[in-house]
Parts: C-alpha cells; structure tokens; sequence
C-alpha cells in the first residue's frame, strides 16, 4: 500500500451507478433489509438477523474491524438516493504479499441489474489502482451461480476448490476458490 494510507473513515469510491461509502447510523434499516432475506445470505456466513438491534451490532463490527485495519467494509449506496443497496468487502488485506480478498452482498430487489458488477468492479479498481495490491481472491460456495458468474466476468479464475470449508446454517458447504491478478484486470466497458 505504498500510494495508500487508511485515514479516519473509509474513502467514498465512486462507480458508474452505485458509490462506494462508509456506512453509518442511518443505514441501519436498509442493512436490516439486505441482511434480513434469506435468499441474500443463504451462503453468508453470518447469521440472518431478526431485528434492527442485529444490524445496529453488525455496524458497530464493522467500525471496529476499520479502526483495527482487519476489515474494510463499504456500503453500496445508490448514486441518486443514497440508500444503501448492499455491502462490498475488502479483507484479508496482506500487503507484504500485496493480496487480498474481496466479498460482497446485494439486497435481492436489486439483482440482475447490473449493481454488483459495478460495485466490485470500483472495488477492484481501488485496490489495484490506489492500495498497489497485485492479487485478489474470493470465495464462493459452488451453488452460488450469480456470484461466480459476476466474478468470472470481471476476469477471475477458478484456482480450486475447498471441501467442507465451511460449517453454515447446519451443514458443511465447499468453497470455490478464485483469483485475480492485476496485470489480468481490465476495467469493464461502461463500468
């Protein structure tokens, strides 16, 4: 990261439709919305939350793993309105080895509308733009199709697969590794 250093906030990163903004008090509900559908975090591993009070503690996780540089964690925000539409992830961050690992959920009214790709495709820009980060990995349970297919066409590959990585929801779940490099990056058209 010798171009970037991590002030008080997270930098707000903007995309072609969506920006890239720390989150913060107010978006508690629309965290609740995201996190609250089953179908978002059917391969999430973090709980389903029941109540306000669960995404209240979830940002308050994730404004100490900021301040303690273990988890950079954006709110996808909708260029026009501002509300927040998911979550894009930046962790694992080691920059002795210059890689980390990206994730990201999106609230089901707004998939298939193009609103993730562009979201990880600003994320993916940030960090090997302005971190000088040169690989990203991600992983995703095999029958996540949306996911792998978004990240697939932004140029990652599949490197492996982990068996049994994951213990969720009562059962054991694989996990498909992927990889990016950034000399195979190329920004997407009308990204």
């Amino acid at each position: 990261m010798s171009e970037f250093a991590w002030g008080d906030q997270l930098p707000t990163i903007a995309g072609t439709r969506v920006v890239l903004r720390a989150l913060r008090s107010s978006d508690v509900p629309d965290l609740f919305a995201i996190f609250s559908d089953p179908d978002v975090v059917r391969y999430w591993d973090g709980a389903l939350m029941t109540s306000a009070a669960d995404a209240s503690e979830y940002l308050q996780q994730i404004e100490a793993n900021f301040r303690d540089r273990q988890l950079f964690q954006w709110g996808i925000a909708n260029q026009a309105t501002a509300s927040i539409l998911g979550t894009c992830t930046l962790l694992h961050v080691n920059t002795t080895h210059q890689r980390g690992e990206i994730g990201f959920a999106l609230g089901k009214p707004h998939w298939g509308k193009g609103l993730a790709r562009d979201a990880v495709a600003t994320l993916i820009s940030f960090a090997f733009e302005r971190m000088d980060l040169h690989r990203l990995e991600a992983d995703v349970d095999p029958r996540n199709t949306r996911s792998l297919r978004l990240l697939e066409r932004l140029g990652f590959q599949r490197e492996g697969c982990l068996r049994e990585r994951y213990h969720l929801n009562g059962e054991l779940q694989d996990a498909v590794l992927l990889g990016l490099l950034r000399p195979e990056w190329k920004v997407p058209q009308g990204r």
